[in-house]
């Protein structure tokens, strides 16, 4: 599988040859490269870099290649060890540090890794910055520190405590009505570090946990992104036994998605919208997800008064939007909480926090909740490209032939048809036209897509 390089970091299936698989050749450029950037955009006379890994069998390995590069390039390092992407974050301006490095390939299957970069304040690198750092690691300008100005090393257990007591401590987390509810809840962390960190969280609420492949040992049991459709074991449990919710999350823990107490799955787009709902109920301003994400969020947005404001796909994005706006709440379609009053980064545990305490407050059933919200559905389809077909001119033939309907040019093409919208996207990883439509009814969004699909196609054949 080739290495793929983003703004964002590297990732790749371990192994093979270099510039092919993530080897240990590539970790330590790519390492390099954003260790030598960090410095040559720091005045801090002390550079540290905080560096935390999700529990996949590979991630030792990587982070001692990691560690060490740093060292070596006089970078002071604090290893978090075993930790999450929101841990990670919050680390690195509580240690002042000038960077981060998160060891995990998020959703993807065991045989991947990779490096996600962070910058001093504890969020995803910018596409200038990420750029930059690809182009640094193609030349020989980096320079490494004389045997006199090595880099430390420190390794720091307990930081994932703090983390969980500053959500703790958020004014919108009630964890005296949880503790009264006496919930019990089944939690999939797919044998990474959730199952260490997410029942520390529930047992700090009062809450008992049966735990389901809780494991850190990095031997995913299913697929690891947390679709409907990989999440059986669960379903199947919270079926057999009394449960109050279902919890899954993704290796790295900044994906959440729920199962209501009847086994049905409460849907990741929709995890942003209760814990939206909520928070808008108690303090006031905008929200921003991006803009494949539901509707639904718009709808509940405006329920209360505030406005939503669409972002280009991806969680930089995302966050520049919501500091642009000043949101209270945001995030991404996949489960993914973005809550500034406490940092910003998608983060499954103040998302659980949160959730819990709106379930506590409105004295219902996690069912119930999701039956409250509008119900739409998303489709979601692709066109495979060839070298000689030009996205860009495809797309601006199709916002001709839809000019009179509501449009956003962000990010790719969305269009509005009332209360339905279809968004294209060209893929950044894959040689693909991403095809994502949402309406009230399944068999309508398929049918938009399906609509969407046919014009292209046919662009393209009328063009060649």
């Amino acid at each position: 599988m080739p290495l793929i390089k983003s703004i964002s970091g590297i990732r790749g299936t371990i192994g093979g040859q270099p510039n092919q698989g993530l080897t240990p050749v590539d970790v330590v450029k790519f390492t390099s490269a954003f260790g030598y950037w960090l410095l040559q955009n720091s005045e801090n006379d002390s550079p540290s870099v905080v560096v935390g890994r999700d529990a996949r069998i590979s991630g030792e390995m990587v982070s001692n290649l990691v560690c060490s590069t740093l060292q070596g390039l006089g970078i002071d390092v604090i290893d978090l060890g075993l930790s999450t992407t929101p841990t990670v974050e919050m680390a690195v301006p509580y240690y002042a540090a000038i960077g981060g490095i998160i060891i995990t390939a998020s959703h993807n299957p065991k045989e991947w890794n990779a490096l996600k970069l962070l910058n001093g304040k504890g969020e995803f690198i910018s596409a200038q910055d990420g750029t930059d750092v690809l182009e640094l690691a193609d030349t020989d300008e980096v320079v490494f520190a004389d045997v006199n100005n090595l880099g430390s090393f420190e390794k720091v257990d307990g930081f994932g405590a703090i983390h969980i007591q500053k959500i703790l401590d958020l004014p919108l987390v009630n964890a005296d009505i949880i503790r009264s509810k006496n919930y019990k809840v089944v939690v999939d962390a797919v044998n990474s570090t959730g199952g260490i960190f997410v029942p520390q969280l529930l047992d700090a609420l009062g809450v008992e946990v049966k735990k389901l492949f809780c494991e850190p040992n990095g031997k995913f049991p299913h697929n690891p992104e947390p679709l409907p459709e990989n999440l059986t074991e669960i379903i199947s449990e919270i079926k057999s036994a009394k449960y109050d919710l279902g919890i899954v999350v993704d290796p790295d823990v900044d994906r959440l998605a729920l199962v209501s107490e009847t086994g049905e799955v409460f849907g990741e787009e929709y995890t942003l919208v209760a814990v939206s709902d909520y928070v808008l109920s108690k303090t006031k301003g905008d929200t921003v997800s991006n803009m494949s994400s539901t509707r639904a969020l718009r709808d509940v947005t405006e329920k209360h008064g505030q406005k939503h404001h669409a972002s280009a796909v991806g969680e930089v994005n995302v966050v520049d939007k919501m500091k642009a706006v000043n949101a209270v709440i945001g995030g991404e379609g996949n489960g993914g909480v973005i809550y500034p009053e406490l940092h910003y980064g998608r983060d499954s545990l103040v998302g659980i926090a949160l959730f819990l305490t709106h379930m506590a407050e409105q004295d219902a059933k996690a069912s119930s909740l999701r039956a409250s919200y509008p119900n739409y559905h998303i489709s979601k389809n692709k066109i495979s490209l060839t070298d000689e077909i030009d996205v860009d001119k495809i797309l601006s033939l199709v916002e001709e032939k839809y000019k009179v309907h509501p449009m956003n040019t962000e990010d790719g093409l969305k269009i509005e048809f009332d209360k339905e919208w279809v968004h294209l996207r060209k893929s950044n990883t894959e040689p693909i036209i991403r095809i994502y439509s949402e309406s009230e009814h399944q068999t309508t969004a398929e049918v938009l897509a399906e609509k969407l699909i046919s014009d292209m196609k046919e662009i393209i054949r009328e063009t060649r």
